[in-house]
């Protein structure tokens, strides 16, 4: 059986929460987590699932300095960084 052990909780983005006030949402916390034994490591991102005005799924990763597109939108299968999401969210 793999046993896994969280070394991290990631929290919701507060600029995202800030931004996304008047929408409908959920959130769920994203974790990073070693697999016992072993130095893998597996990250879940934080989701927020936005209901109203528009339906989508954002997930949130945490990833280093390189990559800057942290944001990914499920329905639309593309990767964006904090300003194209905003921008993304205004035309809703």
């Amino acid at each position: 059986m793999l046993e896994f052990k969280i070394t991290q909780e990631l929290k919701p983005n507060p600029k995202l929460l800030e931004f996304i006030k008047d929408c409908t949402y959920k959130t769920k916390k994203g974790k990073v987590k070693v697999l016992v034994n072993t130095n893998l490591q597996f990250i879940e991102p934080t989701q927020y699932l936005i209901t109203y005005p528009i339906a989508i799924t954002i997930f949130e990763y945490k990833v280093n300095e390189i990559n800057n597109k942290p944001f990914y939108i499920k329905e639309r299968k593309e990767k964006y960084n904090m300003k194209e999401i905003e921008t993304f969210l205004r035309t809703f």
